[in-house]
């Protein structure tokens, strides 16, 4: 009797192989990288008008407890204004910073305010994605 031998092949992926599949998976991700972005400076942006409302209720509240707006927002946390009728504080937490880490753009004489967030360059004015972002 003759015995066969049979000659097992090694599994797996040849070169040519993984450069095809490293392609395919290259070109997906530059196809729905951009759309990934656009959306996240999207929610950054709704973000930033989340914070601004949510800001303006409390200087808001505020108004309506002392009688005028306060000086600077760090009003909303503490008794900056020394007065009883002050009812605070009306934030939960300490002021929050902008979705792109800056500070909010406030400004008061007592009976209006401005409120902004300059956006992701962080300086006043801009235009497209970098326009401030108010109410």
């Amino acid at each position: 009797m003759q015995k066969t031998q049979f000659r097992t092949r090694a599994g797996g992926f040849t070169l040519i192989e993984i450069l095809v599949v490293m392609a395919i998976i290259g070109m997906l991700a530059v196809m729905v990288a951009p759309s990934i972005f656009t959306q996240q400076v999207g929610a950054q942006r709704d973000a930033a008008l989340s914070q601004v409302a949510a800001l303006e209720t409390a200087l808001d509240t505020y108004r309506l407890d002392v009688g005028q707006y306060p000086d600077s927002l760090e009003g909303l946390v503490q008794n900056d204004s020394g007065r009883a009728a002050w009812n605070g504080p009306y934030l939960r937490r300490q002021v929050p910073l902008d979705p792109w880490g800056n500070y909010f753009a406030y400004d008061s004489d007592g009976r209006d305010f401005t409120l902004f967030s300059y956006g992701p360059d962080g300086e006043q004015g801009g235009e497209g994605d970098d326009a401030d972002i108010g109410l």
